[in-house]
C-alpha cells in the first residue's frame, strides 16, 4: 500500500510540474474583463452562443503551442525574435500597441476587483482597487520567479468558482446540448459584434507573448536546461509537456468560459436581462436570481482572476518592451538587475490603477482595447506562423503539418472577426 501511495504521489506531482506557463495563460484568458464579454454573451444571446467556446478550443490550442515552442526552441520570447528577424517598424508598432491594450484591460481588471469586494463586504471600491493592483505589483516585484509561478498556479483554482455556479443553478442540459451543436446563428450586427468579442477575448496578444516567455524563464529557471535548438535531446520530454500544459490549460480556460456563458444564459437571459457590461453587474444581476451562494461564487472569482491575470498582462508589456530594446528581463532576477523590465510592470501597474480614478468610460476604454487587441492580433499571428517554419529560429524543429493547419485556421479566424468587426462599428 505505501508503494501504491508513493507512486501516485510521485504522478501527481509529476503532472502537476508538466502544468505551468499553459494552465497560467490559459487561466488569465478568463480575466474579469474577459467574464464581462461571457456574461454579455450569454445574457443576450443565451445557449446561442455556447458553440464559441468549442469551436476556438483547438485553434486557441495550436496557436499557444505555437507561441510555446518558438519560446522553448529558440529561448528567446516573441518581441526578440521579431526584432532579430523583422523590420524595427514592425516591432514597435506592435509592442506599441499591445502595451496600450494591456494598460487599459489592466485598468478595467482592477477596478472590476474592487467593485467586486464592495459587493462582498460594502467599503469603497476605488480603495479596493488601489491595494488590490499593489499587492499585484509587491508580489511581482519581490516573489522569486519559482515561488511566484506556484502562487500563480494556486490562483487558477479561483476559476473553478464559475464552473461551481453551473451546479448552483437548474440547467436544462438536454436544451443545452442541442443549442450548443445546432446554435440559432444571426446576421445582425450586435449578435456578429458579441462573436468577436468572444473570439478576441479567447485568442489575445498578450497570452501569446507571455506564455512563448514563461517558456524561456521555465528553461533559465532549470540549471539543465538549454534552448532545444541547441540541445535537441531535450526536445522529447519538453515538446510533450508543453503540449499536455497547452491542452490542458487552454481546455480549462473554455470551461470556464463555457461555465459563464451558460450560468448566465439561464439565469440572466431566461429572465429578460441582457444588457450587462461589467463583471460586477453581472454578479449583482444574478443574486435575486441564483441566490447569494452563486452570487458570492461569482464574485469571488473576480479578485480570484484578477489576481491571476494583472501579473500576466503587466508580464507581457515587460516582455515585449524588454525584448524590444534588449533589456535584461526575468521575473527570476532581482529588481535592481532588471531595472527597465520592473519599471514596465510597475509603470503598467500604476497607470491601471490611475486609471481608474479618471473621468474614462470604462466600457467604452475596453471596447477600444478589444479593437486594439483583435488588430494586432493578426499580424503577430502571421509573425508567429512565419517564425515557427524558420530554420533559423526553430532549426529541426520547425512545426508539423497540423500545427501548420490549426495555426492558419486560427490566424484566418482572428482576420475574418476583425474585418467583421470593422464592418459593425
Amino acid at each position: 500500500m505505501d508503494i501504491l501511495k508513493a507512486v501516485s504521489q510521485e504522478h501527481e506531482e509529476s503532472l502537476l510540474k508538466k502544468l505551468g506557463p499553459g494552465l497560467i495563460t490559459g487561466a488569465a484568458d478568463d480575466d474579469p474583463s474577459g467574464i464581462a464579454t461571457y456574461s454579455q454573451a450569454g445574457a443576450q444571446f443565451g445557449f446561442n452562443m455556447l458553440w464559441t467556446v468549442l469551436f476556438t478550443y483547438p485553434l486557441m490550442v495550436g496557436i499557444q503551442v505555437v507561441s510555446a515552442r518558438i519560446g522553448r526552441v529558440s529561448g528567446h520570447g516573441l518581441a526578440t525574435n521579431i526584432r532579430r528577424h523583422y523590420p524595427a517598424w514592425l516591432l514597435y508598432s506592435v509592442v506599441g500597441l499591445l502595451l496600450i491594450a494591456n494598460t487599459i484591460n489592466i485598468a478595467a481588471d482592477i477596478s472590476a476587483m474592487g467593485e467586486a469586494l464592495k459587493l462582498i463586504i460594502g467599503g469603497p471600491a476605488q480603495i479596493y482597487a488601489v491595494a488590490f493592483g499593489l499587492i499585484s505589483l509587491l508580489l511581482q516585484v519581490f516573489i522569486p520567479y519559482r515561488r511566484y509561478v506556484s502562487i500563480l498556479k494556486w490562483l487558477t483554482l479561483a476559476l473553478l468558482a464559475y464552473v461551481a455556479t453551473v451546479f448552483v443553478v437548474q440547467i436544462p442540459w438536454s436544451q443545452v446540448l442541442v443549442k450548443t451543436l445546432l446554435p440559432h446563428l444571426s446576421w445582425t450586427p450586435e449578435y456578429i459584434t458579441t462573436v468577436v468579442a468572444v473570439f478576441g477575448t479567447t485568442i489575445s496578444p498578450y497570452l501569446f507573448f507571455w506564455q512563448a516567455s514563461q517558456e524561456v524563464e521555465d528553461q533559465l529557471a532549470d540549471p539543465h536546461a538549454q534552448p532545444l535548438i541547441v540541445a535537441p535531446q531535450q526536445a522529447t520530454v519538453n515538446l510533450r509537456r508543453i503540449k499536455i500544459d497547452t491542452y490542458v490549460g487552454m481546455g480549462f480556460s473554455n470551461l470556464v468560459a463555457f461555465s459563464i456563458i451558460l450560468t448566465t444564459a439561464v439565469t440572466l437571459n431566461l429572465h429578460g436581462i441582457s444588457d450587462i457590461q461589467t463583471s460586477a453587474q453581472a454578479a449583482t444581476a444574478l443574486r435575486p436570481i441564483a441566490g447569494e451562494f452563486a452570487f458570492m461564487l461569482f464574485s469571488a472569482g473576480i479578485i480570484g482572476t484578477g489576481l491571476l491575470a494583472i501579473p500576466v498582462l503587466c508580464g507581457s508589456s515587460a516582455y515585449a518592451m524588454a525584448g524590444a530594446f534588449k533589456w535584461k528581463n526575468s521575473l527570476e532576477r532581482t529588481p535592481m538587475k532588471a531595472k527597465q523590465f520592473y519599471g514596465i510592470i510597475a509603470i503598467s501597474t500604476v497607470i491601471g490603477i490611475a486609471l481608474g480614478f479618471t473621468a474614462i468610460d470604462p466600457i467604452k476604454a475596453l471596447y477600444w482595447s478589444a479593437v486594439i487587441n483583435g488588430v494586432i492580433s493578426v499580424p503577430i499571428m502571421v509573425l508567429m506562423m512565419l517564425m515557427a517554419v524558420r530554420p533559423e529560429i526553430m532549426g529541426q524543429f520547425v512545426i508539423t503539418i497540423r500545427l501548420k493547419i490549426l495555426g492558419w485556421l486560427a490566424t484566418l479566424m482572428m482576420s475574418v472577426a476583425v474585418c467583421a468587426m470593422f464592418l459593425t462599428i
